[in-house]
This record gives structure tokens, C-alpha cells and sequence, in this order.
């Protein structure tokens, strides 16, 4: 699996905006239902009400691919611009946790 954290930066509340946007217009829907798609989801840094974090996994690259060349892109890239947003990208891809098992309580 390989996951994409996207931090969006914005001012005046405009990355909090633009999640909500995502949310209520199905744009965010829309991508969840993507093929390889196994994750997508908003966070708020509680320090930093300026910055909206999205947790974004895929089953491979080729989803990934497939995704940056969906109709939705479009849509995204416009919501960017209008709410005049900032990015930064962290990308990993996951391992089995091994031997860290015994430290995450279920």
C-alpha cells in the first residue's frame, strides 16, 4: 500500500473550507470509490487550525496513476485555486509492522 499525506495550507479558514467542500460536493466520495482507493480522509492539526491534512492510501502506483488522470483531478485543482491553497506531501509506502505488533493496543 502506498500512502500520500497531503498537508493543504491556506489562511482565514480556507483549508478547513476546501475539506468541507470536498465532503459535501462528493467530490471526496467520488474518490473513495476510486478503484485501489483504500483510504481517504481529512484531518485538523490541533495546533494549527490553518492546515487541513489528508491521509490518502492506494493499493499501488498504478491506482495512484489512474486516479491522477481521473475527470476528479480537474475538479480538485479548481477547489485548490479557488480557496488559494498551499501544498506539502509526505509519501510512504507500508511493510508488514513485524515485531511492532506487540505495541498497538486493538
Amino acid at each position: 500500500m502506498i500512502t500520500v499525506n497531503l498537508y493543504y495550507q491556506g489562511t482565514n479558514g480556507n483549508a478547513r473550507a476546501f475539506a468541507e467542500e470536498m465532503q459535501t460536493s462528493g467530490i471526496a466520495d467520488s474518490i473513495r470509490k476510486e478503484p485501489g482507493n483504500v483510504r481517504y480522509q481529512y484531518f485538523m492539526p490541533l495546533d494549527d487550525p490553518e492546515t487541513i491534512l489528508l491521509i490518502d492510501s492506494w493499493t499501488d502506483q498504478a491506482a495512484i496513476d489512474a486516479h491522477h488522470a481521473s475527470p476528479m483531478m480537474a475538479q480538485l485543482a479548481a477547489l485548490r485555486e479557488k480557496y488559494n491553497l498551499h501544498m506539502t506531501a509526505e509519501r510512504f509506502v507500508s511493510e508488514s509492522i513485524g515485531t511492532d505488533e506487540k505495541y498497538i493496543r486493538k
